[in-house]
C-alpha cells in the first residue's frame, strides 16, 4: 500500500512517519521542501517541492496512486480545494488534521465525543480548521471524495513541552524561568482539566485509522485518556527539571486582554481556560487495541532529557519573558494599592 503525507516531519506526523516507515505493508512518500530531511527515515520516498506549487506537485504523482494521502499542514479551505483537485482521481482516502479546540466555546459539556458541535468565536484558527471541515464533508457527501477528519488535542513529543502560555518561539523560555526561579504564569486557579497526548500515542491510533474503511467519512478526535490540570502538568515539568514551580495564578481574561501579540484569547478563552474530557470510545471502536500508554510524567522526564541534551531546542525568547515579569509586577502593584 502506497500512503502520500503532505508534510510529515512536524510534532504529530514525525511519530506517525516513523511508525509507517516501519511497517512493511506499507511505501510511503512525503511532500515537503527538504528543511529536516536528517529526520525523514530512508525508506521513505521524499518529494521535495512547495505543496503551493500545484503543477510541480502535480508533475511529480502524476505515475503513481495512493491508498491514504493526508495533508498536515492544511489550515485554511483554500488549502483544501488545492488538495481536492490534486488527489481526488489519485487516493482511496483523504486524511484531513484539525483541530479539537474547534469544538463549541463555552462548552456545554466538559465531556467530548465526536458529536459535540463544532463553534469557537474565540478563534480564527479554530474557525478556519471547522470551514476546512465543513468543506470536506460536502465533498465526501454530494461526490464521494473519501474523507477522514483528525481533531487532535494538545499532542506534544520529545522537542517541547505542553505549557499553559509560551511566546513566539515555543516553551523553552517557560522551562527556563523554572530553572531560574521565577514565577510561571498558570491561568486561572489551575484546576481546569487538560489531555496532553504523547505523539507516539497519537501516532498509533492514527495509523490504525489508514486504509480503514470504517473511518470514511468520519471525524475522530485522539487523545490520551489522562486527565491533569495546569497545576499537575507544571509541576510534573518542573519536577523533571529538579526544581520547585513558583506558580503565578491570574485570570484567563486578564491574560487574554493583556496578551493580544500571543493570541491568548484563542489560545486560552477559545482552548486551553476550558476544562476537558474527550471519550475516545469511537476512535478505540475503529483501532481495536488502541491504548494511550505513555503517561505524562514519563514523557515529560523524557522530554526534559532531550531538550536539555539538544541546545538547538533551547530557543531563548527574552521578549516573552519580559511581558511575564511585566505582567506580575502590574498585579502585585495593582494588590499593594487594593490593600
Amino acid at each position: 500500500m502506497k500512503a502520500l503525507f503532505i508534510g510529515g516531519t512536524g510534532t504529530i506526523s514525525s511519530a506517525i512517519t516513523r511508525l509507517v516507515s516501519q511497517s512493511p505493508d506499507w511505501e510511503l512518500y512525503l511532500i515537503n521542501r527538504g528543511n529536516y530531511s536528517t529526520e525523514i527515515p530512508q525508506n521513505v520516498h521524499t518529494i521535495i517541492a512547495d505543496i503551493n506549487n500545484e503543477t510541480m506537485v502535480a508533475e511529480a504523482i502524476k505515475d503513481i496512486q495512493f491508498d491514504v494521502v493526508c495533508d498536515f499542514i492544511a489550515f485554511v479551505p483554500e488549502q483544501l480545494e488545492r488538495d481536492y483537485r490534486l488527489f481526488k482521481d489519485k487516493t482511496r482516502q483523504f486524511m484531513f488534521i484539525s483541530s479539537a479546540s474547534a469544538y463549541q466555546k463555552p462548552l456545554s459539556s466538559p465531556y467530548i465525543t465526536e458529536g459535540t458541535p463544532l463553534s469557537n468565536p474565540y478563534w480564527e484558527y479554530s474557525r478556519n480548521k471547522i470551514a476546512c471541515e465543513e468543506l470536506l464533508m460536502k465533498w465526501y457527501r454530494q461526490e464521494g471524495f473519501p474523507i477522514t477528519i483528525i481533531r487532535p488535542s494538545h499532542t506534544y513529543c520529545e522537542r517541547s513541552l505542553p505549557v499553559a502560555i509560551h511566546g513566539s518561539k515555543g516553551s523553552w523560555q517557560v522551562l527556563r524561568r523554572m530553572i531560574e526561579g521565577k514565577p510561571v504564569i498558570i491561568p486561572g486557579d489551575g484546576t481546569s482539566l487538560w489531555h496532553v497526548t504523547h505523539n507516539s500515542d497519537f501516532a498509533k491510533a492514527f495509523f490504525g485509522l489508514m486504509n480503514n474503511k470504517h473511518a470514511i467519512g468520519e471525524s475522530f478526535h485522539i487523545t490520551g485518556d489522562e486527565q491533569l490540570t495546569w497545576n499537575q502538568i507544571l509541576e510534573i515539568i518542573a519536577s523533571a527539571l529538579g526544581v520547585k514551580l513558583k506558580p503565578y495564578h491570574i485570570s484567563s481574561d486578564f491574560l487574554a486582554e493583556v496578551g493580544k501579540q500571543y493570541d491568548l484569547e484563542g489560545g486560552l478563552i477559545g482552548d486551553k481556560a476550558n476544562s476537558v474530557i474527550f471519550d475516545n470510545t469511537k476512535v478505540k471502536r475503529a483501532v481495536p487495541g488502541y491504548v494511550a500508554t505513555t503517561r505524562f510524567d514519563q514523557g515529560a522526564y523524557a522530554a526534559v532529557k532531550h531538550i536539555l541534551k539538544h541546545k538547538e531546542l533551547q530557543i531563548p525568547d527574552p521578549e516573552f519573558d519580559m511581558w511575564c515579569d511585566k505582567v506580575i509586577a502590574a498585579v502585585e502593584k495593582a494588590k499593594k494599592e487594593l490593600l
